[in-house]
């Protein structure tokens, strides 16, 4: 945990964990409770590869989200790390949101999820989201119930994080739940992860978009080199490398011509923008390390690693 800063009287902080199986929206409502976007999105499941805080302050309340990779059946080293990775979160907060997907019902995972919700003594509640795309009212009210039966959640909230539908009322019931505390972060501290990890990401981001079928799955980035303009210091230099598999992926991510890498550049090249102020110079590559998902010592070089 951080350690405390100030302690204002009647002030509420906490640590909140958002947990649930891959491609419900976590990410894309963990933004919309920011009210930014600083986590990235993408419609393929498991986008979401490491446990990340993310902060919210008010003059109320300060809450420290932990954003988890999304639960889904391990098929490598890498997805094992990941749900292992959700899972450990239960234990150390003071809140626990499950989302879950209103369009579908429940699925094999969920029983694994509300074992872990079972063993710890943290106040948890469910979240539907995409409650926009449901049709069936009926039937979500079964799913509803069922998932009510095996565990005692402290409410159930229907929103749509994609259209910010009752985002903000679920984001003051959150404070509710959290005890009177310290800012355990400074006020302008949006999340505790550097620079770097939010740069690689944003380039992540645009080959999930740009790219199909297994390509996305087998992809890291590394920055490899990050640095002021030594002419002019208002410029960063941005060495980055997108990591693949095989080299047939590696003729996907460069494509024709280098068209493919290009594309992937001038996208992240505007989100980096955005998310740093300030001229971007970025220079990218793409490499392959061969089975990078079950090799324990490039799983570690590349950020990927057990949580303490």
């Amino acid at each position: 945990m951080a350690s405390a800063m100030t302690t204002s009287k009647g002030f509420q902080s906490g640590f909140v964990s958002i947990i649930g199986n891959a491609n419900v929206g976590k990410s894309t409502l963990l933004n919309a409770l920011l009210g930014e976007k600083l986590v990235i999105t993408s419609a393929k499941p498991q986008t979401t590869r490491n446990t990340i805080r993310a902060v919210y302050t008010d003059r109320a309340a300060q809450i420290i989200f932990i954003d988890t990779p999304g639960l889904h059946n391990p098929k490598h080293r890498l997805g094992d790390l990941m749900t292992k990775s959700a899972l450990k979160t239960l234990g150390s907060v003071d809140l626990i949101i499950y989302v879950v997907d209103a369009t579908k019902d429940k699925d094999p995972l969920d029983a694994r999820v509300l074992k872990s919700l079972h063993a710890m003594q943290t106040p948890s509640i469910l979240v539907l989201n995409k409650i926009d795309k449901v049709k069936d009212m009926a039937r979500l009210e079964t799913f509803v119930d069922n998932l009510k039966a095996t565990h005692p959640f402290e409410g159930v909230f229907a929103v749509s994080a994609l259209e910010g539908t009752h985002t903000t009322l679920l984001k003051d019931d959150i404070k509710s739940f959290l005890p009177e505390g310290p800012k355990y972060y400074p006020e302008d501290m949006k999340t505790d992860q550097p620079e770097k990890f939010l740069i690689e990401e944003r380039i992540r981001e645009k080959v999930l978009e740009l790219t199909q079928e297994e390509v996305p799955h087998s992809v890291a980035v590394i920055v490899e080199n990050l640095e002021r303009d030594a002419s002019n210091p208002d410029l960063l230099n941005i060495y980055a490398s997108v990591i693949v598999e095989r080299d047939s992926q590696k003729g996907i991510i460069i494509g024709k011509g280098g068209r493919m890498l290009k594309m992937i550049g001038t996208r992240a090249r505007k989100d980096i923008l955005d998310l740093l102020g300030s001229k971007i110079y970025l220079d990218l590559h793409c490499k392959v390390i061969k089975d990078w998902r079950n090799n324990e010592h490039r799983l570690r070089q590349l950020g990927y690693k057990e949580s303490e």
